[in-house]
């Protein structure tokens, strides 16, 4: 996600609560909110998966390699 689409996401949100959107800028705010928050998922799951665990037994556990398939 580029800076330009986070500032147009805010530049629409002060929009709407000031004097509201119309059909086409609800839509594009809608469009940039999900791919914002798909770009937000991916990174937190590409985090997790580099995360590793020691076990009270000693072995190393990849998170990423345990719960990634799902």
């Amino acid at each position: 996600m580029t800076e330009e689409k986070i500032a147009r996401i805010n530049e629409l949100y002060h929009k709407s609560k000031d004097v509201g959107l119309s059909a086409e800028e609800k839509r594009e705010q809608q469009e940039l909110r999900a791919e914002f928050l798909a770009s937000v998922r991916r990174n937190v799951r590409m985090q997790l998966d580099r995360i590793d665990i020691e076990q009270e037994d000693g072995s190393v556990v990849n998170l990423g390699e345990t719960y990634g398939k799902r």
